[in-house]
């Protein structure tokens, strides 16, 4: 029975919830799993992956089931609620069912958005566990990266210090870093814009290699990409050895491996290789690996996560992050060619609230009270809106993938406001469902699952939006025009030249093309709303992950470390000091 979301908070409904939560054990026994297949980590638990794969690699892969968005407000419109609700509402319909999702980062959960365990009664239990830090994925990342990053500085210090004939000594070559040419910097999980450029090594002889460097989100690190990725513990190590963390003062690539760093790396990352096993609040099986932010990540549940659920479920869902034009473009044209697998289904999330902001609605303002206009009846700016939904509809359409619109309703909205984007939507050739699940869990997300089960059985059309041979630049002109709706694209010297580089070196002929863009625009100019027309994509820098096998244009003025707000959550986060249970989290 459902919990009363009206006047229960998230985590006193996830409370509630956890009192019959699985254990490890039991969730053996109902997945059918062995028990050495479990890896306990308190009141939930990791998957060894491989021993599952490998027991059940003969078995049919189940119904695949993307899971995205419109645009969103900065408020978010409720992803990972309608990946939890539509889980609960096939387990409602009998179905074998399981989720992945990704691991929410410190940044948003103690700043803006909250926690990314969904909401309501479309739950993510233990919500605690999930909110702050799980089972240590995002902590290998920082440490694996940060470690990389004590390995460069410390050489930089010590070639500083000490001739050939010292170095060899040592036991050390000299690697001859260029000060100016380092690509990594450092990663901490919060939003912390005074780090986004700084100076170290301010001392003596001694205090390290003074030079400017950079802290990034730790969902940003290379390290994150990789573990979306990589397929098993060897293709891990292999890759992290061929992260370019700096290059040397003729150009040439001084990685990970040169830098004698990448098997310290790995033993940070052995058991994050492993997704984790959590719940929604009514117990469906949900696996959390990778992280989020797929405006300047991959911003997917990782293929490893995807290729257990395939096995161990009938319908498996996966999230992607932010809006179709970001997180499907990477999961459709980078994580589905990476792992082979074709989708059946994709779900785009959509709002009243947010097609309203989209038809020209006051500006939505997190911790602020919404405006009148998203919580009264307004066709006129709903009707103005639609084509934002209708531009996402398209991008799935163009993967050749069955499209299902999941309005994802708010106790604001009106049956006339609901009939009309049920319209349009039909009218663009996707199903369209009002899904309920905040309130009533999985009752009220039947009417969506009905329409995935149904759009599960129609046949797919799959198809990639650009070959692989197809050089850089003309990648993000086609993913800027086919998908963003810009007339064009314009880029840097310095953009401009890295790409010609790129494009003239064999080696990186085959890497992936991961946009970096906003989230809260098709444009690259997040004030920008709706469907934006007469616009070029602005791109000015090209990274290169070597670990990954992406390279990643940067375009518009998006940072790698996103900045906390003046009304951050953790204001309103605490402990309970008698029961130790933590509150205030969404």
């Amino acid at each position: 029975m459902p919990y009363d979301a009206t006047k229960l908070k998230d985590y006193e409904i996830a409370e509630l919830a956890e009192k019959n939560m699985p254990t490890p054990m039991q969730w053996a026994e109902k997945l059918g799993l062995d028990k050495d297949e479990i890896i306990p980590y308190g009141r939930i638990c990791k998957l060894d992956f491989m021993k599952i794969i490998k027991r059940l690699e003969g078995r049919p892969d189940g119904k695949y089931i993307n899971v995205t968005a419109i645009t969103p407000t900065p408020l978010g419109e409720g992803k990972t609620t309608t990946t939890m609700g539509l889980t609960e509402g096939l387990g409602k319909r009998g179905m074998n069912v399981g989720a992945a999702i990704r691991q929410p980062s410190g940044g948003p959960t103690f700043n803006i958005k909250g926690t990314a365990a969904g909401g309501g009664n479309a739950l993510a239990i233990p919500m605690t566990e999930f909110s702050l830090g799980l089972t240590g994925d995002l902590n290998d990342i920082v440490n694996a990266h940060n470690l990389c990053m004590v390995a460069l500085t410390a050489r930089m210090q010590h070639e500083r210090n000490y001739d050939d004939a010292e170095l060899a000594k040592r036991n050390l070559r000299r690697l001859d870093i260029d000060p100016t040419n380092v690509q990594m910097g450092w990663v901490i999980d919060f939003c912390a814009q005074a780090l986004r450029n700084i100076i170290i090594g301010i001392g003596g002889k001694m205090d390290g290699y003074m030079m400017q460097s950079k802290f990034g989100i730790a969902v940003s690190s290379e390290l994150m990409a990789i573990l979306a990725v990589a397929t098993d513990l060897k293709d891990l190590r292999q890759r992290i050895g061929r992260i370019i963390v700096a290059y040397d003062k003729k150009g040439r690539p001084v990685t990970a491996e040169d830098l004698e760093v990448a098997g310290a790396m790995t033993a940070f990352m052995r058991n994050a290789i492993n997704p984790t096993l959590i719940s929604t609040a009514e117990y469906q099986p949900v696996l959390v690996h990778a992280g989020p932010f797929a405006n300047i990540a991959i911003g997917q549940s990782s293929i490893i996560a995807d290729r257990i659920g395939l096995k161990m479920f009938d319908y498996h869902i996966t999230e992607s992050g932010f809006a179709a034009d970001i997180g499907f473009e990477k999961f459709w044209n980078v994580k589905c060619r990476m792992s082979g697998l074709t989708p059946n289904v994709s779900v785009v999330t959509t709002t009243i609230r947010a097609l309203k902001m989209h038809g020209g609605g006051p500006k939505v303002v997190p911790g602020r009270p919404l405006p009148e206009e998203y919580t009264r009846e307004n066709l006129e700016l709903l009707e103005k809106g639609i084509p934002n939904l209708l531009h996402h509809i398209g991008i799935v359409r163009k993967a050749g993938i069955n499209p299902v619109v999941c309005i994802n309703a708010f106790h604001t909205d009106t049956k006339e406001e609901i009939a009309m984007v049920r319209r349009y939507a039909e009218q663009a050739g996707a199903r369209c469902a009002l899904s309920e699940h905040w309130l009533k869990g999985g009752e009220g997300a039947l009417e969506l699952a009905d329409a995935v089960i149904d759009a599960c059985n129609e046949k797919v059309d799959f198809k990639f939006l650009y070959p692989l041979e197809m050089p850089l630049r003309q990648r993000v002109e086609v993913i800027a025009r086919e998908v963003y709706g810009a007339d064009g694209v314009t880029w840097t010297p310095e953009a401009e030249a890295k790409a010609k580089m790129f494009e003239e070196n064999p080696e990186y002929r085959d890497f992936a093309t991961m946009m970096v863009k906003t989230h809260l625009s098709l444009s690259a100019d997040p004030n920008l709303k709706g469907v934006p027309k007469g616009w070029v994509l602005p791109v000015r820098d090209v990274l290169i992950f070597a670990g990954a096998k992406f390279l990643c244009p940067m375009t518009g003025t998006i940072s790698l470390m996103p900045g906390t707000s003046s009304d951050p959550a953790f204001r309103r986060i605490d402990v309970d000091v008698e029961t130790g249970a933590v509150k205030g989290l969404f």
